[in-house]
């Protein structure tokens, strides 16, 4: 039976919830045992304050004979907020150290897949991945792994409690509870948890088709079928209102019945409290008055369980998909300390995308020598990215080779940043201050060193002259600047890295001829003596490199300085020419 819940079935195989469970069980031990004793300290409060209330009432003789109860109440009411707060402390600390192990494992599983991550996930699986699936999780701990062992807790303290005091009281106990906690949930799981898929499948036939309808709009007028796209659209959304409706439906009566297994409960509690205490009636009330009032907190842990079950054949979904990514790499990338000059050389290089069968780059032989300018130029998917990516380690040849002082550069892992940067199309700026955006180059700048670069990018005076100078907020993605300026900051961040190889992947796309060449001549003044690798499709400054070099379905057809090219290669020329509007 337990096999039809889709939740149990994913985590068979799972490798992202439980080991989490483990890995911190010492802080979730101690936060589900702060949180039963939560429930235990407000029942201890209502029991000793209802059996104070119906003593008092009945006006002892002497105030000692209340002195206790008077006591317990003190007790447990200063307990239960503390112990509440402590749980609350030891809770959350688990939560965020979960979350923050959780988000890097799943950044270094998404870290594998890195380079070609657009081509296998579509933006909303990546969006999902990122954000809802991490948010899933945290509440499938929170909202249903948390109070379900809480809840089990509770209840075995009950049964136990009630059962060495009559073992038939304990008995029914065990069943009305048990009711509660494993059978409503179960049901729930069952019946609700069929219909929510259904309800989410019917919601996104409703988004794919008012989509693809509405972008459609004036065929439908126009074809005088604009009356059954409404009718179709009506429809769609009374399916979804009539499954919607089945699930409230559900959810009352399911809520209705935990009300009648609580009243039943309640009823329990005062026959067997009056019939086990019933030997005085002053003293049978002051129990019965004890014992019902204490099972009222105890309730709230319960109750609560049918919808966090139900809850989690939404989380299923984000386990199913997390469990499909692969496995963080562990093994450990050794020191690699190489000393200069720094040269690179690519030995008959092939590339093909894992999954597919259309080789990329073909057998490319390369020597790129210290302090050289290389312009790498080509059509739009002839696999000058591609071979960037290689060079940099991102990715690692099908075969061939390219080693960096004769090491593989994908061996490399993040220790590739002391020695390659790369400026690509579209800088990215930080929704943070300029000097922090900076300091994404060099950690330990100082404010003069930032001064310095900005003075080399040309921006200096145009920092100064905004209102929090280096502190100013650059807006989400750097808007607040021109492309121009973006790049700029861009290679200032470069500078302050001090790299030996900078690598230029169209780093001029889209800004106008003026500003582009601006900003070549600002590349070529500030990176010289670096190793340049410039990637481009068209022949604006390529005057100002020492090598050219043309990629045509992946093989290299043109090689040569440009004036060696100029003058042997009339293909070379014409396109020159064409570049320059000649």
């Amino acid at each position: 039976m337990l096999n039809k819940i889709p939740i149990l079935r994913s985590l068979k195989n799972d490798h992202w919830v439980k080991p989490f469970l483990k890995r911190y069980k010492k802080t979730l031990i101690l936060a589900i045992f702060l949180g039963i004793l939560t429930f235990v300290c407000g029942a201890g409060l209502m029991f000793c304050a209802g059996y104070l209330i119906s003593k008092a009432a009945t006006m002892p003789e002497n105030i000692l004979l209340i002195y206790v109860p008077i006591v317990l109440t003190r007790a447990f009411g200063i307990a239960r907020p503390a112990v509440r707060y402590v749980e609350r402390l030891v809770s959350h600390n688990w939560v965020l150290k979960m979350t923050s192990s959780f988000r890097k494992k799943l950044y270094d599983s998404l870290e594998v897949d890195a380079v070609f991550f657009n081509s296998k996930y579509q933006l909303g699986d990546i969006l999902g991945l990122l954000a809802d699936d991490v948010s899933h999780i945290q509440n499938l701990y929170l909202r249903s792994i948390f109070p379900m062992f809480v809840a089990w807790g509770l209840y075995a303290l009950i049964v136990v409690g009630l059962g060495i005091l009559s073992p038939l009281m304990g008995l029914w106990m065990l069943i009305l509870f048990g009711l509660m906690i494993f059978a409503i949930p179960y049901w729930s799981v069952i019946i609700n948890g069929a219909r929510q898929a259904y309800e989410k499948e019917v919601q996104d036939k409703i988004y794919v088709d008012l989509t693809d309808n509405v972008m459609g709009v004036n065929d439908w007028i126009l074809s005088g079928r604009n009356k059954e796209y409404l009718r179709l659209h009506v429809a769609s959304e009374k399916e979804w209102l009539k499954v919607h409706q089945k699930m409230r439906k559900f959810e009352r009566m399911r809520d209705f019945l935990l009300q009648m297994l609580f009243l039943l409960i309640v009823v329990s509690l005062i026959i067997w409290a009056g019939a086990k205490f019933g030997g005085h009636y002053s003293s049978a009330t002051n129990w019965i008055a004890a014992f019902v009032l204490a099972v009222f907190p105890m309730v709230d842990a319960f109750v609560q369980l049918p919808s966090a079950a139900q809850e989690t054949n939404i989380y299923q979904r984000s386990l199913v998909r997390l469990n499909k990514l692969p496995q963080p790499k562990k093994e450990e990338v050794k020191p690699i300390d190489l000393k200069q000059p720094y040269e690179l050389t690519l030995s008959n290089v092939h590339y093909t995308y894992p999954g597919t069968k259309k080789e990329i780059l073909k057998g490319i032989n390369l020597t790129i020598k210290p302090g050289e300018r290389l312009a790498i130029l080509g059509r739009s998917g002839s696999g000058k990215s591609t071979l960037a990516s290689l060079i940099r380690g991102d990715r690692k040849p099908s075969s061939g080779s390219i080693k960096l002082n004769g090491v593989d550069t994908d061996k490399f892992g993040d220790q590739i940043t002391k020695y390659i940067s790369i400026i690509n199309q579209t800088p990215y700026l930080f929704n943070t201050t300029i000097a922090n955006n900076l300091r994404l180059g060099n950690e330990d700048a100082s404010e003069e060193q930032l001064w310095q670069v900005l003075r080399r990018v040309g921006l200096s005076e145009m920092v100064q002259e905004l209102p929090d100078g280096l502190e100013t907020k650059v807006d989400e993605a750097g808007l607040r600047f021109s492309g121009g300026e973006r790049h700029r900051l861009a290679l200032a961040r470069i500078l302050l890295r001090d790299t030996p190889i900078v690598l230029l992947d169209e780093p001029t796309v889209g800004l106008d001829p003026i500003t582009e060449q601006a900003v070549i001549n600002t590349f070529i003044k500030q990176l010289k003596g670096k190793t340049l690798i410039w990637i481009t499709h068209h022949l604006q400054g390529i005057d100002k490199m020492n090598q050219v070099i043309f990629i045509e379905d992946g093989k290299l057809t043109m090689e040569g300085t440009p004036q060696e090219l100029w003058e042997t290669e009339p293909r070379f020329r014409e396109l020159k020419k064409a570049d320059q509007g000649l």
